[in-house]
């Protein structure tokens, strides 16, 4: 099952770019891996489940890199053909990552990316077979920033667009996501990408996610291992925190050991997260047709 479609997020002029002759660069890595760096041309890999297990639902998959580049393959186009067997629609985005030579402000860049995927993908439903009520957004470490972003700021979305379409998250998927820029709990790497080298306390409390938690955040759904050394695994629990603050549903998975970057395959267990995670959206309605 490879991605059937390949589809521009914007048709025209793209917002929030200046002309560059940056140009997008892909590596192949030993194990087979793909990396993908200055994106300009922002993109969604369109991985459709056979017609008879289409259920309606889609999730965005955003993989993650630490806003330097994409993780595509174990954080993105495999957990589409995952997502598939479930019978969801996935998605795998090629977003922007933050660069002052090709964005005026690197700091909105890929959130203008997610949202307007999240809008492409209820507008165009019928096209892709899907139910606009049903759209998910999946990210892993930073791209679990990205996710999350979607998940708490869409109330005034970025850019000025006059498209009133919604681009909140009907739920959102976070695995050993970057939550918090506070100074205790950042990710050094995906902070300096996003804000560069001394963002301003408001900055840094506007992209901190666990302190934009509201009542209505979508229904979230946590992966992460307590020994990861990159990414603090107390990110998770802060946002675990606050949606329980806020009275919004929320299912955390937890491991003792694993690490950061695992993707689909925690090594150090037998256990399978997205076997939680088709439990979760099954209990949740997402998984009936």
């Amino acid at each position: 099952m490879s991605a059937q479609s390949i589809v521009s997020l914007y048709s025209g002029t793209i917002p929030n770019s200046i002309a560059t002759d940056l140009q997008e660069s892909s590596i192949t890595l030993a194990n087979g891996g793909v990396r993908v760096s200055n994106v300009v041309q922002p993109t969604l890999q369109v991985f459709r489940p056979a017609r008879e297990k289409a259920n309606g639902t889609a999730i965005i998959i955003c993989p993650g890199g630490g806003y330097g580049r994409l993780a595509m393959d174990h954080e993105g186009t495999d957990v589409a053909k995952r997502l598939n067997e479930m019978g969801i629609t996935a998605f795998v985005l090629k977003y922007r990552l933050p660069n002052d030579q090709s964005q005026p402000d690197k700091t909105t860049a890929p959130l203008l990316d997610a949202q307007q995927a999240l809008r492409l993908v209820r507008q165009r439903a019928t096209e892709f077979g899907i139910n606009p009520v049903r759209v998910g957004i999946m990210g892993f470490s930073a791209g679990g920033h990205l996710a999350a972003t979607a998940g708490t700021h869409f109330a005034k979305p970025a850019g000025d667009t006059k498209d009133n379409t919604s681009v909140r998250p009907d739920f959102q998927v976070l695995v050993y996501p970057v939550i918090s820029f506070t100074d205790s709990l950042a990710h050094g790497g995906s902070r300096k990408s996003l804000l560069g080298d001394s963002p301003t306390p408001e900055q840094i409390r506007l992209y901190s996610n666990e302190q934009q938690v509201t009542t209505q955040t979508p229904p979230t759904f946590l992966v992460h291992a307590a020994d990861d050394k990159t990414v603090k695994v107390q990110n998770s629990l802060r946002f675990y925190e606050a949606c329980l603050r806020a009275g919004v549903p929320v299912e955390m998975h937890l491991y003792p050991k694993g690490g950061h970057g695992f993707g689909m395959n925690n090594k150090t267990t037998k256990d399978n997260w997205t076997d939680r995670l088709q439990n979760w959206l099954d209990a949740n309605g997402w998984l009936v047709k």
